[in-house]
């Protein structure tokens, strides 16, 4: 009986640690832009969607004979084989792609443009401070020389 008590204490123990860090891991930044990322996506697919369906596809329709490519089936034996569909899908993948390449390349220009911004010149070495001190004594006594 004791035995079962110290591996139900142990097994609640680990659980907690297994539950503190996948807590911890949750609360990361990077999974929670993740997740961010992933639901805009999501929302963004739909967008997608409707511009090839809805816009671009009666465009293409006008030479295809079909509104969309959804309609182009073959059939072999008695199977359909509707490569329209496949089609369809390649055209939001490309324009998926296409909008996402612009995204991260705007992005990676921000960031380069913000690091190439000019760090503030380093502060002067003892020594130079020195010397500007001397040369500004020199130029000083120079001109006030030159006053008499």
């Amino acid at each position: 009986m004791k035995n079962i008590k110290e591996n139900i204490k142990e097994i609640d123990r680990k659980s907690r640690g297994f539950m503190g860090e996948f807590r911890k891991f949750i609360a990361r930044g990077n999974v929670m832009d993740m997740a961010v990322g992933v639901i805009i996506g999501a929302a963004f697919k739909s967008i997608v969607d409707s511009l090839v369906n809805d816009i671009l596809m009666p465009f293409v329709g006008i030479f295809i004979g079909q509104d969309t490519f959804a309609s182009l089936v073959f059939t072999v034996g008695g199977a359909q084989i509707a490569f329209g569909n496949f089609i369809q899908a390649i055209v939001n993948f490309l324009i998926m792609a296409f909008v996402i390449f612009c995204i991260v390349k705007a992005m990676n220009a921000f960031r380069r443009k913000k690091e190439e911004a000019p760090a503030a010149p380093p502060a002067p070495s003892a020594e130079e401070v020195l010397l500007t001190e001397i040369r500004d004594l020199l130029r000083e006594q120079r001109d006030s020389g030159s006053d008499k």
